[in-house]
């Protein structure tokens, strides 16, 4: 695709950066009933927040965090790495400080605002997540991301599996065996995806065992219980199905990157990084361009391509069935490792194939194409769009395939005039993205002795009632589709009709 990797690389260097109706059925409402009856009381928080990065999706939380939490906007230190956005972190009345943080300046930086008990909050691109969460741990302080990020030139430099979320995730997790109960939480990879979606997930199965009639069912307390309920149930494939329909008042024009969150953001993972999904056990054979990992549980591959140049078959229940691009993302690894059995070698017996299935809003599909097409030079001038949009919505769930039912669509649809109403600087995109913020600070703040944790490890009940007031619709439909539903030979590719689940039938070649 490119001339060659490093002209790739110089080639991004050098460019400068600049409501629908659903119909709901019962069953998708019944389930839910407990967890999602009253108000949440959120947990008052006495101490110092500081946010590092001042993006969209800071910008998107700041009311969140400072309703719920009761927090007094002196109390808040935003340290990001230019003044975009301070006219409003003045007008909410938080302190900015312009800094960009990096490996040798960090603690001294952090130091004056941070002690024993204050929040750290990493909302940043460019800035080590490890780094800042050993920080926080030396501190006595709480930490989250929403994920697991290198320091600048991270995505850049070095092979194709040093730059995998595979391996970031691993670098998370040596942190989590020296960082254990009894030590502050750090939550990592708690978004809306990577995030809130593994209790989605969750309560998925939960609606599929009552509907499908599972005898004695309980809900699962364990890993390896929510595991095993999966391998019962038949699942095989997951998706976290995405669509994003928002468009804009004037369209995108060449020389533009529009984007409903973080431009830089996914730049990185759908151009950067390689294609990433979680590998089931049922698989059949190895993509042609799939490489294995050499270590931890090698519950992931990844494809010798960008995220953003690779696509598969999806649905979600108004789109219905589109393509969507296989970026890479968190949750694609930890989800199959979580939902992992394993036989007494050690091997695992059962695994989901587990990745993101993402039609993002038609301005950033349009950026993407321009982006790839230019050997990744990347347009002067980038935006996250926000007042700028004047319709859509966004679908945003887990499709899980595989079962009596063969397959359940589970998840958020929030429409962009239902967003701005419930928070100011926000789209439906990244309050949802917001929404999965505020419930990973919910817990951290209820659980402050948790040590390094990640989405899994949540209760999935109270994070989604967290979470449910900004989610918009919170909705379920089964589906008969599958990735060759609709299959003909006009134009004949790779196929398994036997076995619909096999991951060359999602692939769009």
């Amino acid at each position: 695709m490119f001339t060659s990797l490093c002209q790739f690389k110089a080639n991004l260097r050098s460019s400068p950066i600049k409501p629908s109706t659903l119909s709901v059925p019962n069953y998708s409402q019944r389930s839910f009933s407990r967890a999602l009856t009253n108000d949440y009381k959120y947990p008052a928080f006495p101490g110092n927040f500081v946010i590092v990065g001042w993006g969209a999706i800071a910008q998107a939380s700041i009311h969140m965090i400072l309703d719920n939490f009761k927090l007094k906007p002196q109390n808040i230190t935003v340290i990001t790495a230019d003044n975009r956005g301070v006219d409003i972190a003045h007008k909410v009345g938080v302190k900015h400080i312009v800094q960009p943080l990096t490996t040798e300046n960090a603690r001294k930086v952090l130091t004056p605002h941070l002690k024993s008990g204050d929040m750290l909050l990493n909302l940043s691109v460019d800035v080590s997540s490890i780094e800042l969460a050993e920080f926080a741990q030396e501190k006595g302080s709480l930490y989250m991301d929403t994920c697991v990020e290198p320091a600048a030139g991270g995505y850049e430099i070095g092979t194709l599996a040093s730059r995998t979320n595979y391996i970031q995730r691993e670098k998370a997790l040596a942190l989590k065996a020296k960082y254990g109960k009894g030590r502050p939480t750090a939550l990592f990879a708690h978004g809306v995806n990577p995030g809130l979606i593994s209790s989605i997930l969750k309560q998925a199965l939960v609606n599929i065992a009552l509907d499908t009639g599972v005898k004695n069912f309980k809900k699962p307390q364990t890993r390896e219980q929510w595991a095993q309920l999966m391998h019962e149930l038949g699942v095989k494939v997951v998706h976290i199905a995405e669509r994003d329909t928002q468009v804009t008042k004037d369209p995108k024009r060449a020389g533009q990157f529009f984007n409903t969150w973080s431009v830089d953001g996914f730049i990185s993972e759908g151009i950067y990084q390689s294609a990433e999904l979680g590998w089931g056990t049922h698989e059949k054979e190895l993509p042609h361009d799939g490489l294995v990992h050499t270590v931890g549980k090698k519950a992931a591959i990844y494809l010798s391509r960008p995220g953003a140049a690779t696509k598969v078959r999806t649905w979600t229940p108004i789109s219905k069935h589109f393509h969507g691009f296989l970026v890479t993302h968190h949750e694609s690894i930890s989800i199959a490792e979580y939902f992992s059995l394993y036989n007494n070698k050690g091997e695992a017996s059962f695994r989901p194939t587990v990745h993101y299935a993402y039609h993002p809003c038609d301005a950033a599909v349009t950026s993407v194409h321009e982006i790839l097409g230019k050997d990744g030079v990347k347009q002067p001038e980038t935006k996250v769009i926000m007042d700028e949009i004047s319709d859509g919505q966004d679908e945003l769930g887990v499709l899980v395939m595989g079962h009596k039912k063969n397959s359940y669509w589970y998840g958020s649809i929030l429409d962009v005039h239902s967003a701005r109403k419930l928070v100011p600087y926000n789209n439906a995109t990244s309050l949802q993205v917001s929404a999965g913020v505020l419930a990973g600070l919910t817990h951290c703040l209820e659980n402050p002795k948790d040590g390094v944790i990640e989405a899994e490890d949540l209760d999935h009940e109270r994070a989604i009632a967290s979470a449910k007031h900004y989610l918009g619709k919170l909705v379920g439909e089964y589906t008969d589709w599958s990735p060759v539903k609709n299959y003909s030979d006009l134009f004949p590719r790779p196929v398994d009709l036997d076995d619909p689940w096999q991951f060359k039938n999602f692939r769009v070649f």
